[in-house]
């Protein structure tokens, strides 16, 4: 549904989004609403400029407005949603700007991490990450999409907890969300699946190999591939992507 300058009676906006939501009522109700929509909106399963209608929300739940208020509030906040002023709250585009910014977050973190893994980490972990490449490695060879990117997050997320570095990778999760939109958007392609798995073996060999440098050179690498893709995007999908 795209974005319209039609209001509701609520003033957030036109028609709710197609997608359903389910909530268990002996759960909080806004974390359950803020999850599953954050969820729908990173997998794109709701698209950029997609309104969502605090009042048809709150009817579909069942529901008072406070806690989808409550929630859309927080998806703003993450830059997820945009609220309008007197036209309502709409998924917001993937901007190149914040992808960006995420990335050179993530690249200062994650490289440091992976020199110092490659300085020492255990045998498990080396048993635990090659285990790992080798299910991508299945997940691609199967087209398995999104079994795939949750392989992915399993191996970044690795990395920071051999390195007992637990707050980094919350750091690293906040910031991430634009990222993750590009990579779902750029999930037809199984070549780009590919390019991911070998840079992530070159970043495993060296680790093994001991050489920092190496390491560290492959993990930026890795990382700045996704902003090769956005700009990629951005030529086709113009209407998803902006500067």
């Amino acid at each position: 549904m795209k974005r319209t300058d039609e209001t509701s009676e609520s003033g957030i906006g036109a028609p709710a989004s197609s997608v359903v939501l389910t909530i268990n009522p002996r759960q909080p109700i806004a974390a359950q609403i803020y999850e599953k929509l954050r969820r729908a909106i990173i997998t794109l399963t709701m698209m950029p400029s997609e309104a969502l209608s605090e009042k048809e929300l709150s009817l579909q739940l069942g529901v008072s407005r406070t806690p989808v208020r409550e929630a859309l509030i927080r998806l703003a906040d993450e830059g997820l949603i945009d609220i309008l002023p007197q036209r309502g709250s709409f998924v917001a585009p993937i901007r190149l700007r914040d992808v960006e910014e995420a990335q050179f977050i993530r690249e200062a973190l994650e490289v440091s991490i992976t020199k110092r893994l490659a300085a020492g980490c255990s045998r498990h972990f080396l048993t635990e990450i090659k285990s790992n490449l080798y299910d991508q490695e299945k997940a691609v060879k199967a087209e398995a999409l999104d079994l795939f990117l949750d392989l992915d997050e399993a191996f970044h997320r690795s990395f920071c907890e051999e390195a007992s570095l637990s707050k980094s990778w919350r750091v690293i999760q906040s910031v991430k969300l634009q990222m993750d939109r590009v990579r779902y958007l750029s999930l037809p392609d199984p070549s780009h699946l590919r390019t991911l798995l070998g840079q992530h073996r070159a970043v495993v060999d060296a680790i093994e190999a001991g050489d920092a440098d190496a390491a560290g050179h492959s993990m930026a690498a890795h990382l700045r591939e996704v902003l090769r893709t956005a700009h990629r995007l951005r030529e086709q999908r113009a209407d998803l992507i902006e500067a």
